[in-house]
């Protein structure tokens, strides 16, 4: 495996190949990072992206530089609030993590020319693994059509003849007053 190898769903290697195509030229600054994701990646369907890779909507923990550590969610595009909780991919930082497994790295140029090193410490939250998730819960607790089951459990009054109120003229029928 290769420095630069990452995993990206079939939806995020497309999203990826939509901004290169729509990059400004060789002065955009995502451009090489772009190239460098596209040809190293691995494309993979939803159901088999391991659960500790950044995928779009994951909520990862990072360090640049090996400097504190900052929790995010990885977003399509800048988002307008909460601020501070997002980090999308038209950043290079957001770019840089997408794909990424637990424990990789992956370097790029910062404004200044300096290089930033990007780790990725934890994936905590996943939506591709979440759904799977939800899945085997659903599977392991049957066929539902969305609304919970029971289970009906026979009792001591199970074989005991019912009772059935008759007035004193052996007439059962309550009337219309009883609706």
């Amino acid at each position: 495996m290769t420095k630069d190898t990452c995993f990206l769903t079939t939806k995020d290697f497309t999203i990826l190949e939509v901004m290169r195509d729509r990059c400004l030229g060789r002065d955009d600054p995502l451009a090489p990072i772009l190239k460098r994701k596209i040809e190293a990646a691995t494309v993979m369907f939803r159901d088999d992206i391991p659960v500790n890779v950044a995928t779009l909507s994951s909520r990862v923990t990072f360090s640049v530089n090996g400097r504190e550590p900052d929790s995010r969610i990885i977003s399509h595009d800048r988002m307008t609030s909460p601020i501070g909780m997002f980090l999308p991919i038209t950043t290079a930082r957001g770019l840089a993590l997408l794909g990424l497994s637990e424990g990789q790295e992956f370097t790029i140029a910062n404004a200044d020319g300096e290089e930033d090193r990007i780790l990725l410490h934890e994936v905590h939250y996943q939506p591709e693994a979440a759904r799977r998730e939800k899945e085997a819960l659903e599977r392991m607790s049957g066929p539902t059509s969305g609304k919970p089951s029971l289970r009906v459990i026979r009792g001591t009054f199970h074989d005991q003849p019912r009772l059935v109120p008759v007035s004193h003229d052996g007439f059962d029928d309550p009337g219309p007053s009883a609706a």
